[in-house]
């Protein structure tokens, strides 16, 4: 038992280094009421994050739009050393009678991620949460603050912190995206 467990912490360590590891299972926090996919389609720019290992650059941005057979095309992309990075995932809807939390997945062989919409009003702000329960010792959590434009109001960043707060989920470590400088030509 104990090399077992030795030996998945070994592997499970390289994936958590540069997320946010936390003692305990993942909290469990409310999210959007009567959520409505069709109108959360569309782009989304990423104005905070709990640290990712998987975002490294800046302008970050993701743009949902759901196919013929009903699932959701993710495109995420990003600028890092001066280069447009991108990669397409698939979402789905995971429980029908809570449409707001989807799984993502960008790999073929990876199982869809939780991606949990906690608020949004569709036209400006977006919070989405996910997270992984690590042996139910711990878990690693993300969280995002998204907007249809590439900037928000100080005050609306800073309720939206709250609403994360208020949901358990510890934003101390949250950074702003750098969404600057998104516009020029590469």
């Amino acid at each position: 038992m104990k090399f077992s467990f030795a030996l998945a912490f070994v592997f499970v360590l390289p994936l958590i280094k540069a997320q946010v590891p936390h003692w305990g299972p993942c909290p469990e926090p409310s999210v959007q009421p009567a959520f409505n996919l069709k109108q959360f389609m569309g782009r989304w720019f990423e104005i905070a994050r709990l640290p990712a290992q998987f975002e490294k650059g800046h302008c970050i941005e993701t743009n949902f739009s759901t196919r013929a057979d009903r699932s959701i095309r993710v495109v995420s992309s990003e600028i890092l050393k001066g280069e447009l990075r991108k990669i397409e995932g698939t979402g789905v809807v995971e429980d029908m009678k809570n449409p707001a939390k989807l799984g993502i997945s960008y790999s073929y062989v990876l199982p869809y991620s939780p991606y949990w919409i906690l608020s949004t009003d569709y036209v400006n702000t977006a919070l989405v949460y996910s997270c992984t329960d690590i042996l139910r010792l711990f878990h690693v959590d993300f969280a995002w603050i998204l907007a249809r434009t590439r900037t928000l109001p100080e005050a609306t960043v800073e309720k939206a912190r709250e609403t994360f707060e208020n949901n358990n989920i510890d934003m101390t470590r949250m950074i702003a995206t750098k969404q600057q400088g998104c516009d020029k030509d590469l």
